[in-house]
């Protein structure tokens, strides 16, 4: 039987104790892992003869593939079998290579295309399963002039089902917690069918799978659509859907889908989200933090992580390092003493350790000893040695000891008078190599500690190597 290229999820548990690789080499199943992923996500193709553990050691074609997949996920291209590159190729994701092509020739010649749900998951109601199938296939229709029909008998363009192990299409199931899904690019026959594993805790909310968010990936391949290296599309093949949060198209999303079929007549009330550019001369951050030798930026749902040896600076999702951190951040800072990250949204706050939310949080930012008039701050100013932290809220900075867990006698004061020439309110600030570096809309203000003076002004996104100057833009007075 001919096969058609299918989507298969895969899930694969993730948990990092350090970010830094260890000194020594991979071993030798953390390089299995990778020759297999890199086989069948990226083309690779193993020195033949060689045991598949040492195919990849001292390999150029190894080393290119793993700066490919990198690339593709936004990782530092370094060519190294690194912890985030191995916690990449471990997480869920869509089983179609991301290197495939198809162009604007595999689409449906019809507009107007039937499904059938040919059997029903165990672990959702008929009723409910139906729902969420409409409701996926209206995020595509709102955006093209396709339009889809649910058939209850006769046989239809899209068959969607649920199976356990073998189900003769040539892609087993592997029972609860493998392989989640897999769809099938139009065409006849089996060409745009969708079958789901019916031993997954299938769900509309986070306890489980979301059916939903799966079933609006797969059924994107079904119409046709290939991989997105855009980590806010919907098409990007991790599995990255924010529990709790809305599932809907982005900009990259619908701009391809509607390559291959056009326009809706109706335009949305609103755009679809656009992945923010790091080159963009407006940009401004909603919280930045030293982790170790880097500084990330955080911005929406997403980040860049920088470090002086990283050639490019590429971007990800917050989730992808820190699965149950919020989005839209207020602040950030690295506690190096306790090793723990700590984040700020609204009134609460969320405690990391070795990437996982420490247990009993989110908890009130009152732990730390504001006033009950603070609800929120603007940003956290973390000094390695001293252990003390500065908060800004408004017009005010407050000052915490770490050590002592309290604030420190004399705080909150006028950030006027603590940091004099800082405008407020402060977007994000950072420590970093002796100077203080506040964030404001899209300006970076760098701070001399010693002459209390700020003594540089740049654009926000400078540290992403995007040249632009300085001299470039006109910053006007602050």
């Amino acid at each position: 039987m001919r096969r058609p290229w299918l989507c298969v999820f895969v899930q694969f548990g993730v948990f990092l104790r350090s970010l830094a690789f260890p000194t020594s080499r991979p071993s030798d199943d953390q390089l299995e892992l990778a020759e297999r992923y890199l086989e069948k996500f990226y083309n690779f193709r193993p020195n033949a003869g060689r045991p598949r553990r040492m195919a990849g050691v001292s390999s150029e074609g190894f080393t290119a593939k793993l700066k490919e997949m990198q690339h593709f996920f936004g990782l530092a291209e370094s060519g190294k079998l690194d912890q985030l590159t191995l916690a990449a190729m471990r997480r869920e994701r869509c089983g179609l290579s991301d290197t495939e092509q198809f162009g604007e020739t595999v689409r449906w010649t019809s507009y107007t295309l039937t499904y059938r749900i040919s059997n029903y998951s165990t672990k959702m109601r008929p009723s409910q399963t139906r729902r969420l199938c409409r409701a996926a296939w209206r995020l595509w229709a709102q955006v093209t002039p396709l339009k889809f029909k649910r058939r209850t008998r006769r046989e239809a363009d899209i068959e969607i089902s649920f199976y356990n192990k073998d189900h003769e299409d040539g892609a087993p199931f592997d029972g609860k917690g493998g392989i989640l899904a897999h769809a099938f690019l139009p065409g006849p026959g089996i060409g745009g069918d969708v079958h789901f594993d019916d031993e997954e805790d299938w769900t509309n909310n986070s306890t489980g799978y979301e059916f939903f968010a799966v079933a609006v990936h797969e059924f994107g391949h079904a119409l046709g659509l290939e991989h997105s290296s855009d980590p806010g599309a919907v098409m990007f093949p991790a599995y990255n859907f924010v529990p709790h949060a809305d599932i809907e198209l982005s900009f990259q999303d619908v701009k391809d889908v509607q390559k291959l079929y056009g326009e809706n007549s109706i335009k949305p009330d609103k755009p679809p989200p656009k992945t923010p550019d790091k080159c963009d001369p407006g940009l401004s951050f909603d919280a930045v933090m030293r982790l170790q030798q880097e500084v990330v930026f955080f911005k929406d749902r997403f980040m860049w992580r920088t470090h002086p040896k990283f050639k490019e600076v590429g971007i990800t999702l917050i989730t992808s390092l820190w699965s149950h951190v919020p989005m839209y951040l207020d602040a950030a800072y690295e506690n190096v003493a306790s090793r723990t990250v700590v984040f700020f949204k609204g009134s609460m706050y969320w405690k990391v350790k070795a990437l996982e939310v420490m247990d009993n949080y989110p908890r009130s930012i009152s732990d730390f000893g504001f006033s009950i008039r603070i609800k929120s701050i603007d940003a956290a100013l973390h000094f390695h040695e001293t252990q003390h932290t500065d908060f800004f809220a408004g017009d005010e900075c407050w000052r915490y000891d770490e050590e002592q867990k309290r604030m420190i006698d004399g705080y909150p004061k006028m950030i006027s008078d603590e940091w004099p020439g800082v405008p407020f309110p402060i977007d994000a600030s950072v420590a970093y190599e002796g100077h203080v570096h506040f964030f404001v809309g899209n300006l970076q203000l760098e701070y001399d500690l010693n002459l209390r003076q700020i003594t540089n002004k740049t654009s926000a996104n400078t540290w992403f190597k995007c040249g632009i100057g300085t001299n470039m833009i006109n910053y006007g007075t602050i």
